[in-house]
Order: structure tokens, then sequence, then C-alpha cells
């Protein structure tokens, strides 16, 4: 993903990007009323009651969990928590809006002023991002878009999706880069799964993203338009339109020509952004205060009950893993990228502990588990496509087999057809070892008699030892190596070898 800063480079310009992402989450019910959020697979319009139906007369309930997931995305994102804040109404006349308004927040809301460090490819390797505002509101009805018998175009509302809990995470434009912007919302989401808020899942839309983009010369203000690109499903399509709008608006600056204020569309066939609407401005939602809603105010000591429950997060939990098991950035980045992958590194090393391993000063066990982990595990998941919170092969498993190796019972090549087995079965590593009759072969009186047979057989890798070529070694213990199905004690074996080719004839 590198195109972006050829672009930049070669026309003496460089973006600013914002982006909007909303999150859906992880509640029960909606925002405000008893209806079940979880609506995917559910027949159109059956999750739906007189409140997210927009009917009159009805009035709404905040839902208090959806409060708590937002205070703590935003104090994960290390926002400040207002001491007051209210809803408002967002008047758009939309056919995916029951009430003809959505309800949102505007001038005061749940938090404001955080940031989030993203990996970036500039001289520093982290750069930090300012998140404007985490706020909560409501999400819309789902239109269809169909064509009739006759090719005339219609569309059907399912109204289920109304009402469910959604947080916006607005950020600043801060972003320099498509690069970034994949980064950041990489981040985002892994932060929001650590927390347990929302699935964070772009494909099943509860993970959604609008990106405001405009070009500048480097030193000079932020421009005076900004172009919103929507319909974006995958982190590589927001990649993508950023990278498009980029060439498209300095197509339009060089030659003079104004870019205009407005909504574009993502269209994934063509590759291309196109035109919607004009941007809007705030003052176009007409908002004001939600009369059925009477604002919040929250405690210093409800907030700080709430950070003191966060979860250790994924830059902490990395830092950790370096300073405390003696792994590289880069092995520590992989098992933090995921709360279940870095919960079933700890627990493998938890188990190995428990087992009597000695963890040591060199480390070699946390090293162990990593490579396993992002190795054998990662593969066979991505193969099965499954998750580690479903693998078969359990933490306590991995330190088990660990320790088979570690006493010599198997050796490194066999590990390998062992985890496969304890993949495929779930059985554990000294089941596998037994029933498949895999145990290294370590006893010298079983291995001498192979030994001698290997030297006997081949008098030309004895000529060649006898020469002074140490290789003939590493070739005798090939021979020993297949002729015991790879069972036998490497180490054991070239110290046989090298025992009987020196001793005296």
């Amino acid at each position: 993903m590198s195109t972006n800063s050829t672009i930049s480079q070669s026309l003496d310009l460089e973006p600013v990007i914002g982006l909007e992402v909303h999150v859906q989450l992880l509640t029960r019910s909606k925002m405000f009323c008893a209806c079940a959020s979880d609506y995917t697979g559910a027949e159109p319009n059956t999750r739906v009651c007189p409140v997210c139906l927009g009917m009159p007369g009805v009035l709404p309930v905040i839902n208090r969990k959806a409060v708590t997931y937002t205070v703590m995305t935003a104090l994960a994102l290390n926002c400040e928590i207002a001491s007051v804040t209210k809803f408002d109404r967002k008047n758009y006349p939309y056919p995916d809006l029951m009430k003809g308004y959505q309800v949102s927040q505007f001038d005061m809301p749940l938090s404001h002023d955080g940031w989030l460090d993203v990996e970036s490819s500039g001289e520093d390797d982290r750069r930090r991002i300012g998140i404007t505002r985490v706020h909560l509101e409501e999400d819309t009805a789902r239109l269809t878009h169909r064509l009739d018998v006759s090719g005339d175009s219609y569309s059907l509302v399912d109204i289920n999706r109304s009402g469910v809990p959604l947080m916006e995470v607005v950020g600043e434009p801060d972003l320099k880069s498509p690069d970034e912007a994949h980064s950041y919302l990489t981040k985002l989401r892994t932060i929001l799964r650590y927390l347990g808020v929302s699935t964070g899942n772009m494909d099943e839309g509860s993970f959604r993203c609008d990106a405001n983009i405009s070009l500048r010369k480097p030193g000079d203000p932020l421009p005076s338009y900004k172009v919103e690109v929507k319909n974006m499903n995958s982190f590589r399509a927001v990649h993508r339109a950023l990278e498009f709008e980029i060439v498209r608006q300095n197509k339009l600056m060089r030659r003079g020509e104004p870019i205009a204020q407005e909504t574009r569309g993502w269209v994934e066939e063509t590759g291309e952004t196109a035109s919607q609407r004009s941007k809007e401005y705030a003052h176009d939602y007409r908002y004001f205060p939600e009369p059925d809603l009477p604002p919040m105010s929250f405690s210093r000591e409800w907030v700080e009950e709430i950070r003191l429950g966060l979860p250790e997060l994924p830059d902490a939990r990395s830092d950790r893993f370096q300073s405390e098991f003696g792994l590289s950035p880069y092995d520590a980045s992989l098992l933090t990228a995921t709360r279940p992958t870095a919960e079933f590194f700890e627990g493998s090393l938890a188990a190995s502990e428990k087992n009597g391993a000695d963890r040591g000063s060199t480390q070699t066990r946390p090293k162990a588990v990593a490579n396993w982990i992002v190795g054998d595990l990662t593969h066979l998941l991505s193969a099965a496509n499954r998750e580690i919170a479903d693998s078969p092969v359990t933490p306590a498993a991995l330190a088990e087999m660990l320790d088979l190796m570690d006493d010599g019972t198997i050796s490194v090549r066999m590990a390998h057809d062992v985890f496969e087995a304890m993949f495929e079965t779930g059985a554990s590593p000294s089941r596998v070892v037994e029933d498949q009759g895999l145990s290294q072969i370590s006893d010298e009186d079983a291995l001498l008699a192979i030994v001698r047979q290997a030297i006997e057989n081949n008098p030309k890798a004895v000529a060649d030892f006898q020469k002074g070529k140490s290789t003939a070694v590493g070739f005798l213990v090939g021979q020993i190596m297949r002729e015991t199905r790879g069972q036998a004690n490497p180490q054991v074996a070239n110290q046989l070898v090298v025992q009987e080719l020196n001793a005296p004839v």
C-alpha cells in the first residue's frame, strides 16, 4: 500500500484525511426501546415496536449499557468524558428515518479531545492522531434497492436496524495518507474488540467508515473544502477510495478548477468515486435538543470505576510482552493483534509454569510458544477458517507438546506432525505420540546397531570423513533418520556416528 506516497511526492501536495467511524454496539436491546438489537438473519420488519417505528405519542428510554460501552471506548481513546451530555434531533428527510429525524448528539457530546497512536510510514514509527469526539446515536433503517420486471427501480425499507445503538468516533483531519488511514482503522477496530463493545465486522455493517479528504501544500492551513466519501465496506475499499480521490482532486487543482464540497460514493466495480449530493453543513440538519430525553450527568467516581475496569489494551500489552517475555516488537504485535491470541499465548505460558517448565532468563519458552502460535497454529486455523478461540489445540496442549520436545520424547521435526494431529483430532500430544508410535529414540543401545549398519552400508561417506569432510556425518545421520522414520534423536545419532567413525579399527 505505497501508491499514495508516490502520488503525493510527484504532485507536491499532501492529503488531509479525517475519518468518521460508526460502530454498532453489542447490546441486547436497541438504543431507546426494548426491541432485540440482533437483527442479522431476522425476517424484515420483525424486530420493531412503536418506538423504532416512529409512531406518535411514544417515549424513548436510554439504553444504559450503550452509554457505558461508549464511555469505555472514549476512555480507551484517551478522551475527556463530559460531566453533562445530552441528545439532539438531527433532522433530514430520508426514507430510512422513520421519525424524520435521527436522535444523535451535537454540541454536548459524551466525550471529546482524545487521541490514538498509529503506525506511520514516515520518519516516525508512530504518529498521534486526534479524536474530536466519541458520541452516541441511533442507527437508521436499511434500504434495499431493486428493479422490477419493467426495469424501473424501487426501494424496500427494513426497519429492524432502526434504533440499534450506534457509536460514532470522529477523528481529527490528521491523517496524511491512505496507509495511515488503514492503520488507524485497524488499531481502532482492535481496541473495540479488546473492549468487547462491538464485533467490528465491516462486511456485516457493524463497523462503517466515512472518509473526509482534501488536499493542500505542506504547511498550509486546512483547506476550505472537504469531500466526504461513503459506501466503503472494507478497509481495502477505504484505501482505494482515498487513493482515487487524491488523484482526482490533484487533476482538478492542476487545471485550476474548483473542488466541490460534496458527498461522493465509492463504486467498487469501477474503482472510482461518484458524486451523490452536495455536502451538508451542521446548520442544514437543524439540530435542537431532544425534548423526550433528559440530559445525562456522570460522576467522576463512576467514570473512574469504568476506567479501572478496562482491559489491558493492545499497545500496553505489546510493550509488556517485549519487556517481560523478551519478544521482538514484530512477534509482540502479532500476538496482541487480537485479545484471544494474546490470551492463548499467556495461557500457554501459565500452563508451562504449572507443568514445571522453567521460563528462565533466556526466555526460550515464550519465544517457542510465540513461534508455534504465529506459525503452525495460525496456518492451520486459516486453512480451516476458524478463530483461535475455537482452536482444537488448547494453550495447555501446546505447553505439553513443548515439554515433550524439551525432554527429548519428540524431535522438532516430529512435533510438526504431532501438532497437526492434535489440531485434527483434539487429542493431547501424549495421546497422539502413543497412538502413532512417534516417540523419539534416544536410547544409545537402541540406536547403536542402526548407526553401525548405516556406516557399513555407506563406505564412501566413511572415506569422505577420513579425508576431513565433515558433511559425511550429516549424510550418515540422515540415513539413520530415514531408517527410523524420523524417530531417532538427531543429537544422539550424531554423537554415535562420530564416536563409531573415530573408533580404532
